[in-house]
């Protein structure tokens, strides 16, 4: 029998955590191994519990969510944070990207969204919601400095890194492509060596800043 993914659920509203909770209930692959309600709880339960995924507000009181996520990538870094948050966060998302946080979803997201997040970053993969991807990245091109970093990339590269930006997981790419999902993945890790990133999020963040979608236009 397959194992299931270990979640535990950290923010400071028990309205929120009973929400995620009975979300995840209903999923056969993932179980709730624990809640916190401060950032000091959250690393309790990490020295005394396996835990694959952590579901993160990012405003916990007693050590608020950015140390939260500093420590946990520091001294447990086989644990994947996903950072619940709300539209108008851009600053202290951008922070948590430079940090290394996983995933990325709003507090009022839909369930199957959660879910998939959840999914996805154990996989090894990034998550972040649509709509917060839409926000932060406008944001992210109005100010960001441009270079010719892209034309280091080979055209099959920068067609990946495009859908990488547009949110797709490496499955729907192979997908949309018709490539294997593996054959994707080892696109994936060429781009991130030649672009300098750890993950897809940072990846994604120099596509926008460099007007990818430029490279695609008849």
């Amino acid at each position: 029998m397959r194992e299931k993914i270990k979640v535990l659920i950290a923010d400071d509203h028990e309205l929120i955590r009973r929400g995620l909770e009975r979300i995840i209930s209903f999923e056969e692959d993932i179980e709730v191994v624990g809640e916190a309600r401060d950032g000091r709880e959250v690393l309790d339960i990490l020295k005394s519990k396996a835990v694959d995924v952590l579901l993160l507000d990012i405003n916990m009181p007693i050590i608020n969510g950015i140390d939260v996520l500093k420590i946990v990538k520091k001294d447990f870094n086989n644990v994947r944070v996903i950072l619940l948050t709300v539209e108008n966060q851009n600053t202290i998302i951008k922070k948590a990207i430079e940090i290394g946080a996983d995933g990325y979803i709003l507090k009022d997201s839909a369930g199957s969204e959660i879910v998939e997040a959840i999914r996805r970053v154990y996989s090894g993969e990034n998550y972040i919601d649509k709509s917060l991807m839409s926000i932060l990245f406008e944001d992210i091109k109005s100010k960001g400095k441009r270079t010719n970093i892209l034309d280091s990339l080979t055209k099959r590269e920068r067609e990946i890194l495009y859908l990488i930006s547009q949110g797709l997981s490496n499955k729907e790419i192979g997908e949309r492509l018709f490539l294997s999902e593996k054959t994707v993945k080892n696109y994936t890790t060429n781009i991130f060596s030649k672009l300098d990133v750890r993950d897809r999020v940072q990846a994604a963040i120099i596509a926008i800043e460099n007007h990818i979608e430029e490279y695609f236009r008849d």
